[in-house]
């Protein structure tokens, strides 16, 4: 191992058909706790790897890190997992991805989520990726826009709208920027709430009651899944009804969701490894944008709130909760 301005030099850029009987070792690296929801998408990732000839135990082994939301402690994680001279190193969350690309430019990485590679420099383009860096991404920020439009079908009168984001999470800043941007077009005002750690969401949720704001625009962050609950129920407690990211923030209690399909993006990212084992180049590997969205609405919230979804709406959905 050799260790130069903080990046360490662990293994060939691809792996070259693995000596039989010797096990593939992947590194996973979380920015998230290991919360149900998350460990449900990770289990995708590996039934896929499965079905692909990849057995635990027998020709391949997983060395997974949980970052807690601690972004803080991702870069130390990250530079662990190379040091166990692992094959590839698969993340989560844009934070994650982050950290393992200062970590090793060499070991190849397969990204299964992240808000836009190219804007946060971890690829030179989606078409042609150029160096270590590979995957899928859940185009968060892409989706901004549409999120501001569906909360505004439902909520047709509103003029005031909060986004609350995680201000430790480059990638929430950006899809913050595009929900804004959004809803400035549509003539909507917006209170933009920072946040870091779920010490603060209480006073969040208090701020955007005395600003007035008739709804809020939760942009999910690895952090926050395992708050989900407690976010949700502060939204009706306060009589907002919320818009999120994710459908496991619906199914917790939001209002809302509209997003990509996270089970089908682990899968995907599976496929990735796959390809690199077999002697594929990361950088030669297009990133993949998402084809599944989900618009998930949950009716036991809109009761709650007094609200009326259109029937427009619930007919676009994929999933009702009652």
């Amino acid at each position: 191992m050799v260790t130069m301005g903080g990046s360490i030099v662990a293994a060939p850029l691809v792996v070259e058909g693995q000596q039989r009987g010797k096990a593939v070792r992947i590194g996973l690296l979380d920015f998230a706790s290991p919360d149900p929801a998350r460990v449900t998408w990770w289990q995708a990732f590996r039934e896929r790897l499965r079905e692909l000839g990849y057995v635990e135990g027998q020709n391949i082994a997983f060395e997974p890190r949980w970052g807690n939301g601690n972004v803080n402690g991702l870069p130390s994680l990250a530079t662990e997992l190379v040091s166990t001279r692992i094959d590839i190193l698969v993340t989560a969350g844009s934070e994650a991805a982050l950290a393992a690309k200062r970590a090793t430019g060499s070991i190849p990485i397969v990204m299964t989520t992240g808000v836009d590679p190219v804007g946060l420099g971890l690829v030179a383009s989606l078409a042609r990726p150029g160096g270590n860096v590979t995957g899928v991404t859940s185009i968060q920020s892409e989706l901004a826009g549409k999120r501001v439009e569906i909360l505004k079908e439902c909520l047709p009168r509103a003029v005031r709208v909060a986004i609350l984001w995680d201000s430790g999470n480059h990638g929430s800043a950006l899809v913050e920027h595009d929900a804004r941007s959004a809803a400035t077009s549509m003539g909507i005002a917006v209170q933009s709430i920072a946040v870091r750690g779920h010490t603060e969401f209480d006073a969040a949720f208090a701020a955007m009651k005395r600003a007035r704001a008739e709804a809020v625009i939760l942009v999910a962050s690895p952090p926050f899944i395992g708050d989900r609950r407690r976010i949700a129920d502060l939204a009706v407690t306060h009589r907002l009804p919320m818009m999120v990211g994710a459908k496991e923030y619906a199914e917790a209690g939001g209002l809302l969701s509209y997003a990509t399909d996270y089970l089908d993006l682990f899968r995907r990212a599976a496929v990735y490894v796959d390809k690199i084992l077999n002697g594929s180049k990361p950088a030669d590997l297009p990133v993949e944008q998402p084809t599944k969205f989900e618009l998930v609405i949950n009716l036991k919230t809109a009761k709650a709130l007094g609200l009326t979804i259109p029937q427009t709406l619930l007919l676009r959905a994929d999933q009702v909760i009652e």
